[in-house]
């Protein structure tokens, strides 16, 4: 028997609301400021959303735990999955001494911890955010700063930070692409929309990245790198977006950014190397003025050492890409693909009005895309570089077995924090909230973004974030007099934001940085900067609605 979702339990949006949002409140409180583990702080706001979902919504117990079971398996895959092949490649490369050789190899281009994050956390990142998305480059750049000797909390911060202004193009345009399909507006439209909002953070993000780490002084030392990066990513994200689609932007600006950024260091270095405190003691830092990279004195690998050492993640980033292409992945799907319609779920939930324009029964059906999962091409690129860097297949086993012992924590925690967030979906709490941003009237357009960062925050993905209040923002607009092809665009555009504290993107954080207990510490890293930055976003939508309109695509 069908359900029909209630918006305003309680009888007062705002009231409602507030019960809506208490689940996400008390998971960031025991993470933030009680320093409850993330398993069991996910666990106590999933039965948070449960009870609310139950027991003042009216949703029917079974559909709740119905619910609650597809969001756990969706957590487990594709996302558990991408999460522990992506650390089991970087054990891998560890274990084998190969990452001492990628280490030297960066230095020897950029000992600076400036550059690193630049090239790793933001460039090399939106490559892979471009190509799989779903957490795959927060897993692999956080990884690959705790290996070149980055602390844990700002390896996991800093790649947190760096990985937003791609992720509204992600995993080859997934997010705009099913936008258009759940609003009904022009595909086209929408990325041209959003490629005139996020190159301007794509510009700004490099700059607030290194400043997050090294402080404004820092900072103005390599402003230069900062501004190529971030030209080199702006430009190719701008003219693909509006003139070829939303499908190839990241992939196109990143690989502009990574070769401009390379190039451009040929040329320039920045006159001070910048350490953390803690090298600068043990006297790594040079005297001002003086251009020298950590281990200069030590010696360089030659080209095959190199070569060999950056094979695995040469080998990664080719099944990454692979992967993510719809005719390989379609075809993998057309051998092994079985879907389930999830029990007391599948289109037994309705939505309603204002969310949609019509009843419309929400579908739950889970994939058994064992094949086609990015996490799939993630462990073919651990054993295809295990095998050529010499390792037997059964220490191949045992350092999967490893791997998989030291996430084990943390792939619960991603199974429950997704059970909540489907909960609070298919109860239609998430809507409740999502009705009170959209009440606000001419200042809506800059409310707009920040209900697309609330999607994300809730969802862990800027699809889901789209899926979920797209339609909502297309009528909220049209009653307060804004484009809708803006609205639609600003939830994918101010979502992005919301990627550096979604609970998914901050366990995945901590277990490729191996901090797995001090989620807590790493939401509180990031949290003002997400918050920030999705103000600037509203900022941006509102001028472009009242003063700025001819920026939006008739």
């Amino acid at each position: 028997m069908a359900w029909t979702q209630t918006y305003t339990p309680l009888g007062n949006l705002y009231l409602s609301a507030a019960v809506a949002a208490l689940p996400v409140v008390v998971l960031l409180g025991a993470l933030a400021f009680f320093h409850v583990k993330a398993h069991l702080a996910a666990l106590l706001g999933l039965g948070l959303a449960l009870a609310i979902a139950i027991f003042v919504y009216g949703m029917p117990a079974r559909m709740a735990l119905g619910a609650a079971g597809y969001g756990a398996a969706f957590g487990l895959l594709p996302i558990g999955w991408i999460v522990l092949n992506a650390i089991f490649v970087y054990d891998l490369t560890v274990k084998t001494g190969k990452f001492e050789v990628v280490k030297e190899t960066i230095a020897g281009l950029a000992g600076d911890r400036r550059i690193q994050v630049l090239l790793i956390a933001y460039a090399f990142g939106a490559f892979i955010e471009g190509a799989a998305g779903f957490g795959t480059p927060v897993a692999i750049s956080a990884a690959m700063l705790i290996g070149l000797g980055f602390r844990p909390l700002q390896a996991a911060g800093l790649a947190l930070i760096g990985n937003t202004a791609p992720v509204a193009y992600g995993a080859l345009g997934t997010p705009i692409i099913t936008l258009a399909k759940v609003t009904g507006l022009n595909e086209m439209a929408l990325s041209a929309m959003a490629g005139r909002q996020l190159p301007l953070f794509s510009l700004i993000v490099p700059f607030w990245l290194v400043w997050a780490m090294s402080g404004f002084q820092g900072m103005l030392g390599v402003w230069p790198a900062c501004l190529v990066a971030g030209l080199a990513f702006a430009i190719p994200q701008f003219v693909v977006s509006n003139f070829f689609g939303p499908s190839l932007v990241d992939i196109v600006a990143a690989g502009s950014c990574i070769v401009a950024t390379y190039l451009f260091l040929k040329v320039w270095q920045p006159k001070a190397v910048w350490r953390f405190p803690e090298e600068r003691e043990e006297g790594v830092m040079p005297a001002p003025g003086l251009r020298r990279s950590v281990g200069a004195a030590a010696r360089r690998p030659t080209a095959g050492e190199a070569w060999l050492a950056w094979m695995p993640w040469i080998v990664l980033s080719v099944c990454v890409f692979a992967w993510g292409l719809p005719a390989v992945k379609g075809w993998m799907n057309g051998l092994f693909n079985p879907t389930f319609d999830v029990p007391f779920l599948h289109n037994l939930v309705q939505r309603a009005p204002p969310v949609v324009k019509a009843l419309s029964p929400e579908a739950a059906k889970f994939s058994l895309n064992l094949l086609s999962a990015t996490g799939t091409g993630l462990l073919l690129a651990g054993i295809v570089a295990g095998l050529w860097l010499g390792v037997k297949p059964a220490e191949l086993l045992r350092t999967y077995g490893g791997t998989l012992r030291r996430v084990r924590f943390s792939l619960l925690t991603i199974a429950a924090m997704l059970a909540l967030g489907f909960t609070t979906r298919y109860s239609g709490s998430d809507s409740t909230m999502g009705l009170a941003f959209a009440s606000t009237g001419s200042l809506f357009p800059f409310f707009s973004p920040l209900l697309g960062w609330l999607g994300v925050a809730l969802t862990g993905s800027d699809t889901s974030s789209n899926v979920l209040f797209g339609n909502l923002q297309v009528v909220s607009a049209q009653q307060v007099g804004m484009p809708p092809i803006l609205a639609a665009a600003a939830n994918s555009s101010g979502g992005v934001m919301g990627k550096m504290i979604d609970a998914q993107s901050i366990v995945v954080a901590s277990v490729a940085t191996d901090q797995h207990g001090q989620e807590g510490k790493i939401l509180r890293y990031v949290f003002w900067h997400s918050l920030a930055l999705a103000a600037l976003v509203g900022v941006v939508t509102f001028v472009q609605t009242y003063w700025l309109s001819g920026m939006v695509p008739r």
